[in-house]
């Protein structure tokens, strides 16, 4: 047995200590290839966050992409190593990446709408959006799916492709927001008194902006009341506990203003049948 292998070494001594060698350059260029991964990850996130605004999303996305990289380097030297011809690996991984493009598809179209919301940012993590019927706040956004929790405590998970191809409402994005409260009056009560009314209860909210200031219009003459509406801004992330407290008040100011809101009311008139009998065509 021993002079079997003797035998074999001395015939293959010089492809023995050829493989030998690239084992272990292979091994070092593996370290090397995770040491440098690392550092390739780290500044890049860094880099990203920093051009990104801290956008936390983008660079970690970008610092995934740096690391892998590195490896698919690190890849390439190792065959080229062991003599494998890389040239002809690519244009075979080539070929393969189109025949896994063709199938997936829709997976690919949802990879690229993710890289496009990213870097275009029309939504971003803790806005309240709405987009093909649904509402909530993105919770997160990846390369396939984007997460959003509804404001009843729902979670939505939606292809990044049907929000990036969707018309986006941003409720967070801006930074003050319009809100409208409705109240109708009596045709018997007075107009301005109404609109005095609401523009005083509005100047009591230091979240109403005062530029722009709030307006008070005759919005509609309705069947059984005139519609006043109060128009204010504020900032977003004080849209809706302003607008309950608005609410809550308006009633009681408007009765104590001696005003009325009324309920829709119909008049009508009974025709008696010896009435009808007489005015009817003979």
């Amino acid at each position: 047995m021993m002079d079997t292998l003797l035998a074999f070494y001395s015939t293959y001594e010089e492809q023995i200590f050829l493989i030998a060698k690239n084992v272990v350059l292979a091994c070092l260029v593996v370290v090397m290839a995770t040491f440098v991964s690392k550092l390739a990850r780290r500044g890049v996130y860094a880099g990203a966050a920093r051009l990104s605004q801290n956008d936390e999303i983008i660079a970690q996305l970008l610092s995934k992409i740096a690391a892998y990289a590195v490896y698919l380097i690190g890849l390439v030297i190792i065959l080229d190593l062991f003599g494998v011809n890389t040239a002809s690996l690519v244009a075979l991984v080539g070929a393969a990446g189109l025949a896994v493009g063709l199938a997936l598809k829709d997976t690919l179209s949802n990879i690229a709408a993710g890289i496009m919301i990213l870097f275009l940012k029309p939504i971003k993590k803790g806005e309240y959006v709405e987009f093909n019927g649904y509402m909530g706040t993105v919770s997160f956004i990846g390369l396939f799916t984007s997460e959003f929790e509804t404001a009843d405590g729902l979670y939505i998970s939606s292809p990044n492709s049907n929000v990036w191809n969707a018309t986006i409402r941003n409720y967070s994005r801006n930074s003050k927001r319009r809100l409208e409260v409705t109240v109708g009056i009596s045709y018997k009560d007075s107009i301005d008194v109404g609109m005095k009314v609401l523009l005083e209860l509005a100047s009591e909210f230091n979240v109403i902006m005062k530029d722009p200031a709030p307006q008070v219009i005759v919005h509609m003459l309705a069947d059984s009341s005139v519609n006043l509406q109060l128009r204010a801004w504020t900032t977003p992330d004080k849209f809706w506990d302003t607008y309950w407290a608005l609410q809550k008040q308006v009633k009681p100011r408007i009765e104590a203003a001696g005003l009325t809101i009324p309920f829709p009311q119909r008049d009508l008139h009974i025709i008696k049948n010896n009435e009808f009998n007489e005015n009817s065509p003979k």
